[in-house]
């Protein structure tokens, strides 16, 4: 299949952050593309928090609102496919997909989010995103004062145990095998009643998805309800020319998300590895008007 064709704007990914950006460029009565290859990060994900209005979505359910909302706005159009390739060629890019179509566009928006890489513990993938989580803020208060497992290590060990202790006073932190835990991050647990198991985590054990115990390699059986990893390393899925990575293994991009190519934007996670629903959106509204500034000055002089 080829197939091609111009638009102001081609947003890659249709999450909150590459909906919200649509949704105001088609206010600016600006024509856009939204490429959705239809696999989101938040997949595993029962219910979503902390976006007022919605609070406790389900995410299909959300997306379903999102898309519908779009659908009175006649300037956007949405392709489920995946794009392989973004090239630019002067003031213009042009976008290639798994299909084979290609299109261009005045300006790109990348808001694909990232993959993740679950650690290799057996049990993982049958609790996260029901019973263990990534993030506190979206789930810590449905779980707090249960028996919490934290899954954590190095740097981040004493400050995401900390975050934690806020939701539950009962938690147990396993490094996985990591034992240079400092002394003074281990004695400030200990003040606090916090165990924390160097051990390496064999397996997660669980009924329906509901986590019911942690076995270490050395043979104990842990009783936890539910539980909280540091965020698994997680890539951009799409590889773009010339465009750095930030500390964060995100796309680099400035306040507004432009990055160093004039004209090409990233936004939510792709940019932050985590933003969450409210910030991606948000992320997604302002890069929107950002470009649409951009497009009536360049529109005005083209006029003169």
């Amino acid at each position: 299949m080829v197939q091609e064709s111009m638009f102001d704007v081609i947003i890659v990914g249709g999450g909150p952050g590459g909906m919200s950006a649509a949704m105001v460029l088609g206010r600016a009565l600006r024509t856009v593309l939204l490429i959705d290859e239809g696999e989101p990060r938040h997949a595993v994900t029962k219910a979503s928090h902390g976006y007022l209005t919605r609070d406790g979505i389900e995410p299909d359910t959300f997306r379903t609102i999102a898309q519908q909302e779009l659908q009175q706005y006649p300037t956007i159009q949405r392709l489920g496919d995946t794009v392989r390739a973004v090239g630019w060629e002067k003031s213009y890019f042009s976008i290639v997909t798994a299909s084979g179509a290609r299109w261009w566009s005045r300006r790109v928006i990348i808001a694909t989010g990232m993959k993740e890489t679950l650690p290799s513990i057996k049990g993982l993938k049958d609790v996260y995103g029901i019973s263990v989580f990534p993030c506190p803020y979206c789930d810590g208060f449905e779980r707090k004062g249960k028996s919490l497992a934290l899954f954590v290590s190095g740097e981040k060990l004493l400050s995401f145990t900390k975050l934690l202790y806020n939701w539950s006073r009962d938690v147990i932190v396993f490094t996985n095998g990591y034992s240079e835990v400092p002394v003074a991050a281990q004695k400030e647990c200990e003040e606090r009643g916090i165990r924390i198991v160097t051990s390496p985590v064999k397996a997660l054990l669980s009924h329906r998805g509901v986590l019911t115990t942690v076995v270490t390699h050395n043979g104990e059986h842990i009783a936890r309800n539910a539980g909280f990893i540091d965020h698994p390393p997680a890539y951009v899925p799409l590889y773009i020319p010339g465009i750095t990575h930030n500390k964060r293994h995100g796309l680099e991009g400035d306040h507004h998300g432009e990055t160093k190519v004039k004209g090409l934007y990233v936004i939510g996670d792709a940019k932050n590895a985590f933003t969450g629903l409210i910030g991606a959106a948000a992320e997604g509204y302002e890069a929107g008007v950002e470009i649409n500034h951009s497009l009536v000055e360049e529109d005005w002089d083209r006029r003169n």
